[in-house]
């Protein structure tokens, strides 16, 4: 098959390249950036330089491909005057306008836990909006909509707050069990969806584990040599107040802070337990040798808004 990949080579579409190559496809990879051609050749892909916002751009990459896989990167949080609902919608007409002009058939999309409404997810609100948006292509076109729970890396933001005060300190916690990703099982459901026949609208929810905040606190501070962890709830307010304090984005804070309330009660994960996966192969406590290698080194990663 061919099959065209944005993403450049991030979390997900580099191990999705990676399996798509191995199993012989032709895959190409789309990257803003130059310098990722020569890594992209390296793991025997076909770069294709150029830029999201630019659907001509789009349409020429995707023309006689068998499938595409779409994703839109979410922008900087920390932009005081980024506003990634218009940014992301924006990505989201430009796929449609390509997929259109090129005659692709085959869609793939990457969603989030949350798209299934447009009331309690706070920031994950502009994966509901992208769903509609490419929900308006005809209906020949089929599409699978996935939609991956908390992703494990999200995690590694909390090392600063761990290693200054001790604890994970924010607006969601307590017992009940939530679901958590890997983008090794992403990458892998993805190859499995888009390599095999489907037709109509579809969606499949992705997860790896399902671990209270409790139980990821315990994991996490074993892996670390702190066994005494804790994952500390505070109001919602001075969650936001200390996203501000930092410099985000105060519509992106508040989002976040939204999306959290929203976990508080399982209101954010309604629609997941009610069409649960079979859990991928990655576990809190494989994720956990990555988070200690990360502590150890006190580089941690951006999250996302998943």
């Amino acid at each position: 098959m061919k099959i065209v990949l944005t993403g450049s080579l991030g979390h997900i579409s580099k191990p999705l390249a990676e399996i798509l190559v191995r199993q012989g496809h032709t895959v190409t990879v789309i990257s803003s950036k130059q310098d990722k051609a020569k890594d992209i050749n390296a793991i025997g892909a076909v770069p294709a330089i150029g830029s999201l916002e630019d659907p001509n751009f789009l349409a020429a990459t995707f023309k006689g491909a068998d499938a595409v896989y779409l994703m839109e990167p979410p922008g900087n949080f920390f932009d005081p005057n980024f506003d990634v609902h218009e940014h992301v919608a924006g990505l989201a007409r430009n796929f449609v306008q390509a997929v259109q002009d090129s005659g692709v058939r085959r869609v793939v999309h990457l969603s989030s836990i949350g798209a299934h409404t447009d009331q309690y997810n706070g920031l994950l609100k502009f994966h509901y909006n992208v769903e509609k948006i490419l929900g308006q292509l005809a209906a020949g076109v089929a599409i699978s909509f996935m939609r991956p729970v908390g992703f494990y890396y999200n995690l590694l933001s909390f090392i600063p707050i761990i290693r200054s005060q001790g604890a994970i300190i924010t607006n969601y916690g307590g017992d009940d069990p939530e679901p958590w990703v890997s983008p090794l099982d992403i990458a892998a459901t993805i190859a499995s969806t888009i390599t095999q026949p489907f037709a109509g609208r579809t969606v499949q929810y992705i997860a790896s584990d399902e671990r209270s905040p409790n139980e990821v606190a315990s994991i996490l501070g074993a892996a670390i040599g702190r066994p005494d962890l804790k994952w500390v709830t505070i109001p919602d307010q001075q969650a936001l107040d200390g996203m501000l304090a930092a410099g985000m984005n105060p519509s992106a804070a508040r989002g976040l802070v939204e999306m959290n309330a929203g976990r508080r009660g399982g209101r954010l994960y309604e629609d997941y337990f009610s069409h649960r996966p079979v859990l991928g192969k990655v576990k809190m406590t494989e994720f956990a040798n990555e988070f200690a290698a990360a502590y150890a080194n006190a580089n941690p990663q951006p999250a996302s808004a998943h």
